[in-house]
């Protein structure tokens, strides 16, 4: 790889995706960030598009602690959602961009094996269906991907060893796949600026955390569904990846001032 250059996991999600200014802008970015050099990789979930298409089949979206319920009724919708429409259409705008684009899941190539994740509630394991952890990653053919100049674009479905299908957060998944090809920076985007003291007050915005001091913040300054995004963090960094950031992907040229301009800008964390 060329000197000064970085390879990059990007975590991208939400709501942003379904602003198709905000979407147009983000890929803009990663586009140049690709044709600067840079071996990117973009990491997708999808929860908007999934709510839609669960409607649309007359199928109730529950969530435990967090987690969407994952009937086995359910799971096909929801990797037709993410692979079939958000990972398909993130490649052909990509491919319209001049970037070579490859979708993927965790399932192919055996990139990532999952296992059944349960809600824990006191003394009880609840059942929450087809929900998975991230086991293990083998990176051979991201890494492959990457080596030969394409640009890898992941969505967060994976099997276990029998072959059952598997829908995982997309900020665990993420971040196991950052730490994976221990990426130099892992990035997640969010539609904050990144980790406040003060949920609803921009002014409290922490520039950087180590994550010695993650635990101590755990269900209070760090809650709801910043929680994954700083579990997936810390998975990243045991792993090998040099640092993390949490910004604000609906910011335009968010990720030029962080990679090509180098300014501070959202949540650092590093070990």
């Amino acid at each position: 790889m060329e000197k000064g250059k970085k390879t990059i996991v990007i975590k991208y999600g939400g709501n942003a995706m379904k602003d198709e200014a905000i979407k147009g802008s983000i890929l803009d970015e990663v586009a140049a960030l690709h044709n600067d050099g840079h071996r990117v990789v973009l990491v997708h979930g999808g929860g908007p598009f999934i709510n839609q298409i669960l409607a649309s089949m007359n199928i109730e979206s529950e969530f435990v602690g967090g987690h969407r319920k994952t009937t086995t009724e359910a799971i096909k919708y929801i990797e037709m959602a993410l692979s079939g429409e958000v990972n398909a259409s993130l490649v052909r705008l990509l491919q319209a961009r001049g970037i070579n684009a490859v979708g993927l899941s965790g399932k192919d190539g055996g990139t990532v094996m999952a296992t059944r994740k349960f809600h824990q509630e006191g003394d009880k394991m609840n059942d929450i269906g087809w929900v998975g952890n991230v086991e293990e990653v083998n990176p051979h053919l991201i890494n492959t991907l990457l080596d030969s100049g394409f640009f890898p674009v992941l969505t967060c479905m994976a099997s276990d060893r029998a072959g059952n299908a598997f829908n995982i957060n997309g900020d665990m998944f993420a971040g196991h796949i950052a730490g994976s090809i221990s990426a130099d920076q892992y990035i997640v985007m969010t539609d904050v600026d990144g980790l406040r003291k003060d949920k609803d007050n921009p002014e409290t915005l922490i520039s950087h955390l180590t994550t010695a001091e993650i635990p101590g913040l755990m269900g209070t300054t760090i809650a709801g569904g910043m929680i994954p995004k700083i579990e997936s963090c810390v998975a990243a960094i045991e792993q090998g990846t040099a640092e993390v950031k949490i910004i604000n992907g609906t910011q335009p040229g968010i990720l030029k001032k962080l990679i090509s301009e180098n300014q501070s800008v959202g949540t650092s964390i590093t070990k």
